[in-house]
């Protein structure tokens, strides 16, 4: 059975329902593949998007930006997280290539945490990345800082695999493989006959972002079986 591995970043609701309706269109596609996602978002808000089961990790591996709301930005909160981060950096890629190498991953997708670059190297497997932007294009405008930590993230971003380029995107020139590919979209779930609280989405991925799972999977069956010569 293929174990895929999605890393998500924790900043906002975004991202998360992004990777959400790809991981929908891969298990409509492929119903054997197993699924682990390592984010903070919180789990109600994936199973609005993501049906089946899969396995919650609950972990943060970037910042993003820390907000007092939907408006303000803190520079100094999120320049303190991005020093921890730095800081824990060898604790988070150990504990993480144990994890990965533990259940059996086979193809790490990131939207998109830096750090998974070098989790993925160290575990031996492959790292894609789909994003519209990459941290490093925010921070290198924020500047001052922020800027060792940009060159930080550029240099990960550039051992990424394959990155699918979302539309509305940044030039992502630090990513060495890019593809470009269409929007992600979703059915509204919301119930409003009951007048349910939440809105929802069934998720679903245009084709051309469907295309990444025929791409991994057909590259998946002429790899060699784990522990192989």
């Amino acid at each position: 059975m293929p174990v895929l591995y999605a890393a998500i970043t924790s900043h906002g609701f975004g991202h998360a329902t992004r990777s959400a309706a790809l991981l929908s269109q891969l298990r409509s596609l492929y119903p054997e593949i197993s699924l682990i996602l390592a984010t903070s978002a919180p789990r109600w808000l994936l199973e609005e998007h993501l049906s089946g089961d899969f396995l919650l990790r609950k972990r943060t591996f970037d910042v993003g930006a820390v907000q007092s709301d939907s408006l303000q930005i803190d520079r100094e909160a999120t320049l303190a997280k991005l020093q921890d981060l730095r800081h824990r950096q060898e604790e988070l890629v150990r504990e993480e290539e144990a994890f990965v190498r533990a259940h059996g991953v086979d193809l790490i997708l990131a939207d998109i945490p830096p750090l998974m670059m070098a989790i993925a190297r160290r575990a031996g497997v492959p790292c894609w990345m789909v994003s519209n932007f990459g941290w490093n294009y925010i921070y290198e405008d924020w500047g001052g800082p922020f800027t060792e930590f940009a060159d930080w993230m550029a240099e990960l971003y550039g051992q990424c695999d394959r990155l699918f380029r979302v539309p509305f995107h940044e030039a992502m020139a630090v990513f060495p493989r890019r593809e470009d590919v269409g929007l992600t979209g979703g059915v509204s779930t919301i119930d409003t006959r009951a007048g349910a609280p939440r809105v929802g989405a069934a998720s679903r991925a245009t084709d051309s972002v469907a295309h990444l799972w025929r791409v991994w999977f057909a590259a998946s069956s002429l790899r060699a079986p784990r522990g192989a010569s």
